[in-house]
């Protein structure tokens, strides 16, 4: 029998904790990095003869599930699982998982500094300053704002208490309201908060539906609004975005992911004055990633060892 474990994600290497975990199972990590764009053939060999897999955010087709009769496991080493057809693996038999509870912090520090970013126009500011200037770029606080958060696990619960600390009055959206959640959070209807947030983040999971943030979202939206997220490029109609942008519908944008990554050169939203982009960075510190390997990989060990793993989606 194989003991073959592909591993696609790039922060895991030879000889890291992940790695001597596998090997201490007996099994035999094989690395081929997510990174450019991989050739049909080449996804199509990518799993060949490997019963587990560690994955990153690169799409799992189901031409590639199939082309894998051995393959037994995939644990995306993050929380997100929309880029592996879920639904072909049931059918095939083959489990996947993720790593939930690993980055939530990690996302949330990332959605304030995008806040941030935005609000003191540091995308103007440092690469004026590198250049050899001075800018002065007058800001704005967070503090008396108002955020908006759309979705409530744990990421959006962990931007949530940040709202609160900076002294925002925080409103979330979310299928599931916890009344119980600490004080300072306020719950209400997704087009009610859409129209008053003077931030509004996003941190719900992709669907595979029509965005949730479209044209009549933007329209709704203060002018002075600025809209963060750091949790899937789906969520957003990206043409209605740019053109919310052009037409001042909105202040601005810190973005984290986009519809196409990495993005790509007429991407008109690299060179708007008022966006922040950052490269799909939110849950990558040293922390979160260590504790997402080890917790893809204990979950490989697990289905493979026929136990019951944690972040178990079919």
């Amino acid at each position: 029998m194989s003991n073959r474990i592909v591993i696609t994600t790039d922060y895991l290497h030879p000889g890291d904790t992940v790695d001597t975990m596998l090997r201490e199972r007996g099994l035999e990590p094989v690395y081929s990095p997510a990174g450019g764009t991989r050739t049909e053939e080449e996804k199509l060999a990518l799993f060949e003869g490997a019963v587990g897999a560690i994955a990153a955010s690169e799409p799992v087709t189901r031409d590639m599930l199939a082309a894998a009769p051995t393959l037994k496991v995939i644990a995306r080493a993050g929380v997100g699982y929309d880029n592996v057809d879920t639904d072909a693996a049931a059918e095939i038999g083959i489990r996947v998982c993720n790593t939930p509870g690993v980055n939530h912090h990690s996302v949330a520090e990332m959605a304030l500094a995008l806040m941030l970013a935005c609000a003191r126009r540091l995308n103007i500011v440092l690469p004026g300053v590198a250049d050899g200037g001075w800018p002065r770029e007058a800001g704005t606080e967070l503090r008396g704002k108002t955020l908006g958060v759309i979705g409530y696990g744990p990421s959006g619960r962990a931007i949530a208490a940040l709202g609160v600390a900076l002294g925002m009055r925080v409103f979330v959206s979310t299928a599931h309201p916890d009344s119980q959640q600490s004080s300072g959070i306020e719950f209400a209807d997704f087009d009610t908060m859409v129209s008053f947030a003077d931030y509004l983040t996003l941190h719900s999971r992709a669907g595979k539906g029509d965005p949730i943030i479209d044209a009549a979202s933007f329209a709704a939206m203060k002018n002075s609004a600025i809209l963060v997220n750091t949790a899937r490029g789906s969520l957003v109609d990206e043409a209605a975005l740019v053109q919310a942008l052009n037409d001042g519908e909105i202040a601005g944008a810190g973005l984290d992911v986009l519809q196409r990554e990495p993005i790509v050169e007429d991407n008109p939203l690299r060179t708007m004055s008022n966006v922040v982009i950052t490269s799909h960075l939110a849950g990558q510190t040293l922390e979160s990633r260590e504790r997402a390997g080890v917790a893809a990989a204990q979950a490989v060990i697990d289905v493979l060892d026929g136990k019951a793993p944690n972040g178990l989606v079919v």
